[in-house]
């Protein structure tokens, strides 16, 4: 049986557009399988990667400051698969990209399973987001979406 969401996870449900931050090339890997899943539900992906040009048939962004203003403006939530150590950057350009889209979007920082920052976390609430550590959001939006 799922695990109930909290009402500040509901958010996710609600993200259109959503930023996959260490996106892999390798379908193999967890973030590969849920950017699919997510795409799967009609979500739009961004990915975002260094080391490649292209996933999943997307253009990727090698970081989240490096997408265009034009496409940036419309992501809803930022999903992180790194290590909880390159979180505090990943959060600084998250913070950075709110405040270039008029501190609007997006507004969910969501960390995947196994990654947790607190002081990150803080930073990014007191920036107006809502946070999410250590949650599979594949998993929580199955258990959501039928």
């Amino acid at each position: 049986m799922a695990m109930p969401v909290e009402p500040l996870e509901k958010r996710v449900f609600y993200a259109q557009v959503i930023a996959v931050v260490g996106l892999s090339k390798d379908e193999s890997k967890p973030s590969n399988e849920v950017a699919r899943y997510l795409l799967s539900k009609g979500k739009k992906i961004i990915p975002v990667n260094p080391t490649a040009e292209e996933i999943l048939g997307l253009k990727c962004y090698p970081s989240l400051l490096a997408i265009p203003p034009e496409i940036s403006k419309d992501i809803d939530m930022v999903d992180v698969f790194r290590r909880s150590g390159d979180v505090p950057q990943i959060a600084k350009d998250a913070i950075a990209l709110r405040e270039r889209n008029g501190n609007f979007r997006p507004g969910v920082f969501w960390m995947q399973l196994g990654i947790v920052n607190g002081q990150a976390a803080q930073e990014l609430k007191k920036a107006g987001f809502k946070v999410v550590m250590d949650r599979c959001a594949k998993i929580e939006l199955s258990a959501y979406v039928r």
